[in-house]
C-alpha cells in the first residue's frame, strides 16, 4: 500500500457537507487561524481506521501527506506518526520528533495539535529539557479554539 493509495481512498470518503461545516468549525476564513485550510469532510473515526490499514507507509511518504493542503491528510499524517513513535525505536522516536518540530507550520489547528502533540512532543520530553516546550509556546503561530 502507498500514499497514493490512501489519497485514493480518502477522496472516496470525502463527503462535500462535512467538509463545508469543518470549514466554519476550524476557522479557515481570512485572518484566522486555520487560514487556507482545506477539507474533504472525513470524520476522525474513519481517519484513524485509515492510519491503522496504511500503517505500513514509510516515514518518507508521512512526511509528504503531513503537507497536503487537506486537513484530513494532515490529521492522517499525524495518526501515522504517533504510531510509528509508540511502536519505533531510540532511533526512530528521535527522527520523528526532529520531523514533527520541523513541520509545526503544517500542524496550525487545535485538533491536529491534541491529537499529536502530547504522544509525540510530551512523550519525547518526559525525561528530557523541556525547553523546546517553551519554544513552541512562545511561537506566533499558536492554534487557539
Amino acid at each position: 500500500m502507498s500514499i497514493s493509495q490512501l489519497r485514493k481512498n480518502l477522496r472516496e470518503l470525502a463527503d462535500p457537507a462535512i467538509a463545508h461545516h469543518s470549514q466554519r468549525f476550524f476557522k479557515t476564513g481570512p485572518g484566522e487561524y486555520g487560514e487556507g485550510d482545506k477539507f474533504l469532510g472525513i470524520r476522525v473515526p474513519i481517519l484513524r481506521e485509515q492510519a491503522r490499514k496504511f500503517k505500513q507507509i514509510s516515514l518518507q511518504e508521512t512526511r509528504q501527506l503531513l503537507k497536503s493542503t487537506y486537513h484530513e491528510e494532515r490529521l492522517c499524517a499525524l495518526f501515522l506518526l504517533v504510531e510509528k513513535y509508540s511502536r519505533g525505536s531510540t532511533i526512530e522516536r528521535e527522527d520523528i520528533y526532529h520531523l514533527y518540530l520541523a513541520h509545526t507550520r503544517y500542524i496550525n489547528n487545535w485538533d491536529l495539535v491534541d491529537s499529536s502533540a502530547p504522544k509525540i512532543i510530551g512523550a519525547h520530553l518526559e525525561d528530557k529539557d523541556k525547553q523546546p516546550l517553551n519554544q513552541l509556546a512562545a511561537s506566533k503561530r499558536v492554534a487557539t479554539s
